[in-house]
């Protein structure tokens, strides 16, 4: 399922590292790469879908009708999970890479914090994030995880609310070893 990493406890949550297959993930909701149209694409989007299933496909459209057709960068929306373990799937859409001028930070954050938002809304204890743009969205991995650090542990430390648990699932060594890295530099600012 997954192989144990790093975690911090910030308050009543624990915020863990994890190597693994987001998509195998038993927890409340596993938050989703995707695009503002929730059209199913590649990488982990597409990883979630296939294992998810048709259900899923159903659940996106209901979710883009009530969002009003588009889900802006930088927010998130909420579906069922067909096939998966997990309860739900937060839909986030984070920005495309774009040389870093922008606003491609604040909406990579803005994005994270949309997605534990929701999740808070929605009364969930855990969820578990993927490296949201890091991917073919090209962003800049040890950026990205800067930004996905230090948004989940501002936004968990401002507000917590139902959250117990933030796993960051990360399907390589090279991605866990970026947020580890992140974590390390964020743990030392603070």
């Amino acid at each position: 399922m997954a192989e144990p990493g790093r975690e911090l406890h910030v308050g009543k949550v624990v915020v863990r590292l994890v190597l693994g297959d987001i998509t195998e993930q038993r927890v409340d909701a596993v938050v989703n790469a995707a695009n503002s149209g929730l059209v199913p694409g590649a990488g982990v989007d597409g990883a979630i879908q296939q294992a998810a299933g048709q259900e899923l496909l159903e659940e996106r459209s209901q979710a883009l009708h009530a969002a009003g057709g588009r889900v802006p960068v930088g927010s998130a929306v909420i579906s069922g999970a067909g096939r998966l373990s997990a309860k739900h799937v937060i839909h986030a859409v984070g920005p495309r890479w774009s040389g870093g001028g922008g606003g491609e930070r604040d909406l990579l954050e803005a994005a994270y914090r949309a997605a534990l938002k929701v999740a808070k809304q929605n009364q969930l204890q855990s969820i578990c994030f993927p490296a949201i743009s890091a991917g073919i969205f090209g962003y800049p991995l040890e950026e990205a995880a800067q930004a996905a650090v230090n948004a989940v542990l501002d936004e968990v430390r401002e507000d917590s609310g139902s959250l117990r648990e933030v796993t960051f699932v990360l399907f390589n060594e090279r991605f866990m070893a970026a947020f580890e890295r992140a974590l390390d530099d964020s743990s030392d600012r603070r």
